[in-house]
């Protein structure tokens, strides 16, 4: 597994005071971390430096961070932290629908900001070990091509961010069986918060919108399970 002083972090944050300490910690980690503090600067320097992440503030002068994170996955995919001051489930679904692999409500720690960090890059790996995998998985209309990192619905391809292949994908593999979240934490986002609860059911939801709302079912108080038909 590469080390953390391989990797470089894009932090984009209009507030200084919140840059200046999210880069110093990714540094302390290890990082090497460059920062921007609007969208233009940050498209810019995303262009220049090839980040393998970016954590990315949801509210910016100029571009707001959708549109950043709308026009940085168009260029060149990269995992993407989104940060966020709003609490409304829509815009964390609107988040995550322009390629957000996560996100996190200010104020947060530094320590699971760092987690999730090293999360991110854990997943990128991981998704390029199974792109060797040539298994393609059919549940009731749903087909998952693996190597191809496709899905469709009756014939039709869907267009899924990198997260929802990679939950949708778990799910498949094991239709029918109820996940808890805090498995799915662990076995799709590479960490284990109580706290980020919200995060699986985000994705779920966003799965739901794009797939039909009876591909996965809730089973209340436990966790999710892909509807075998």
């Amino acid at each position: 597994m590469a080390t953390p002083q391989q990797r470089r972090v894009l932090v984009v944050e209009d507030d200084e005071t919140i840059a200046r300490a999210v880069r110093n910690r990714l540094v302390a980690e290890g990082f090497d971390v460059r920062v921007a503090g609007d969208g233009e600067e940050a498209l810019a320097a995303y262009a220049k430096a090839e980040p393998d992440v970016v954590v990315l503030d949801r509210l910016l002068p100029g571009l707001d961070g959708l549109e950043v994170c709308r026009r940085m996955q168009a260029a060149r995919p990269v995992p993407v932290l989104m940060l966020t001051a709003l609490g409304e489930e829509t815009d964390l679904l609107v988040g995550l629908g322009v390629g957000a692999d996560d996100y996190m409500t200010k104020p947060f720690s530094m320590r699971e900001l760092v987690a999730r960090v090293h999360a991110l890059l854990r997943r990128v790996e991981r998704a390029s070990q199974l792109a060797v995998d040539d298994t393609v998985l059919r549940v009731g209309e749903v087909e998952i091509d693996t190597a191809e990192r496709r899905v469709y619905v009756r014939g039709a391809e869907v267009q899924l961010t990198r997260t929802e292949f990679d939950l949708l994908h778990r799910l498949a593999e094991r239709p029918g069986q109820v996940f808890e979240r805090e498995r799915l934490l662990s076995d799709v986002w590479g960490f284990s918060e109580a706290a980020a609860t919200r995060t699986v059911d985000s994705h779920v939801r966003a799965l739901r919108r794009k797939l039909g709302s009876g591909v996965v079912r809730t089973v209340h108080g436990v966790g999710y399970a892909l509807v075998r038909r």
